[in-house]
């Protein structure tokens, strides 16, 4: 399994989904840049959830937060006080670990030494200062999650929106947390994007609206291609619960390297953050109850998932080595990422046979009738199979070929991904038929 994440992290590089961030300089650890292929993908992936849990919904609204806010914010929130990891240090290597990330036996992954120092809190906030002079009275943090502004902005984007209980605020943006032991890819980094929602329900109701986005979430994952043995829900025990939940549930993806590990936390955070917030600012954020003249703390229920995350899991769903005919005749082996046509990078690409300078044109033509409406690639270096194993290796699901017939008959070869079955096509049918299979 370890070989199938070095293999994934080849094909990411190679093929331009992520790379090491700063590589020229030797590289920044846990830091990774996503690449033309990457950005797509990770584009693909917000916008789908985007699409699902805001734009065809009438009970969710929108936000952009600010990634610094007051730090008043964050000593209200807890996150000064409790935001911690316990902290210890080899005495051979003096490599640093997260205490509750090494194994049982305490050994050092780094040396095999088993002694360390004693574990002690390490903040998990990036701290900064805001103006010219760095004093403890401008220090200001990189916010370790996005779920702190929803609360903060919740009477202001409930009475604009003019939305009633129950209702929610979805945001997806980047987070910043001093991880003490980055690693696995792009798992686990001090830089990262969620995709978070803050669901503000009637107290008493909150137990319902938690299974309901339990399996919806879950659901979210299924219909974009995860394999349902993949994923697993995974209670939180007592001694595990944040000190604002009532009670938490994560969805776990098997990744390579661990048994499972979370894709997804769905947590029912009561009413702590709203009168939290309250509490140290001194406005009042409940919500009044018109139908029922009553006023009320909402509680919330927080469906938080990783964008990193959800397309790492993605990509080793997707990953698929088989094997394929080449124009030979003989068999060769074939990778294909076998990614939902919704998250595909490039959803067609355009192969006009060969060179040849009465193909060409046309074969342009079909890419810029094509890329009128999808993601589109136009590539005619090499091969024909070759061309092909290169976009099966980025997940395109389908692939328009301009050959010499089709100069005489006004037709062009469409061939898919997964089952590399061909289909004749006239033109002037190509985009229904292209729309309709994606």
């Amino acid at each position: 399994m370890a070989n199938l994440m070095d293999e994934i992290v080849s094909l990411a590089k190679r093929r331009g989904i992520a790379f090491q961030s700063s590589e020229i300089y030797g590289g920044l650890r846990s830091s990774w840049d996503y690449g033309p292929i990457g950005v797509e993908l990770k584009n693909n992936i917000k916008q789908a959830w985007w699409r699902s849990m805001v734009q065809h919904r009438d009970d969710i609204v929108g936000l952009d937060a600010a990634v610094i806010m007051s730090p008043k914010v964050w000593e209200a929130s807890g996150h000064l006080e409790v935001f911690h990891d316990p902290l210890v240090e080899c005495l051979s290597c003096h490599q640093r670990f997260r205490e509750d990330h090494l194994p049982e036996p305490r050994v050092c992954p780094n040396c095999g030494s088993k002694g360390f120092t004693d574990p002690r809190n390490f903040n998990l906030m990036f701290s900064t200062h805001m103006g010219p002079v760095p004093d403890d009275d401008n220090q200001v943090y990189l916010r370790p999650e996005t779920a702190q502004a929803p609360f903060v902005d919740f009477t202001q984007i409930q009475t604009v929106s003019r939305k009633k209980i129950p209702f929610g605020i979805a945001q997806i943006g980047k987070s910043f947390r001093n991880e003490i032991t980055p690693g696995n890819f792009i798992f686990r980094m001090r830089e990262f994007e969620q995709m978070e929602m803050e669901f503000f329900v009637e107290p008493g109701t909150d137990e319902q609206w938690h299974d309901y986005w339990i399996d919806a979430r879950r659901g979210w994952y299924l219909d974009l291609g995860i394999k349902p043995e993949h994923l697993r829900l995974r209670e939180h025990g007592a001694e595990e619960l944040s000190h604002y939940a009532k009670r938490t549930v994560d969805i776990e993806y098997a990744y390579p390297w661990t048994d499972w590990g979370e894709l997804e936390g769905i947590a029912n955070r009561a009413d702590y953050d709203l009168k939290a917030h309250e509490a140290a600012s001194g406005e009042d954020l409940t919500y009044f109850d018109q139908e029922k003249e009553t006023r009320y703390h909402p509680f919330v229920i927080e469906p938080a998932g990783g964008v990193d995350r959800a397309l790492l899991a993605f990509l080793i769903d997707a990953y698929t080595v088989d094997e394929a005919p080449t124009a030979k005749g003989t068999i060769e082996k074939r990778t294909v990422l076998r990614l939902h046509p919704a998250l595909a990078p490039v959803k067609v690409a355009v192969l006009p046979l060969s060179r040849n300078e009465r193909l060409v044109p046309e074969a342009k033509r079909v890419h810029e009738l094509v890329r009128a409406r999808f993601v589109t690639q136009y590539d005619d270096a090499g091969a024909i199979g070759r061309r092909y194993r290169r976009q099966d290796e980025i997940g395109t699901p389908l692939c328009v070929t301009v050959d010499f017939d089709s100069l005489e008959d006004q037709a062009v070869t469409v061939r898919e991904r997964d089952s590399m079955t061909q289909d004749r096509v006239p033109m002037v049918k190509l985009l229904d038929y292209l729309q309709e299979r994606l």
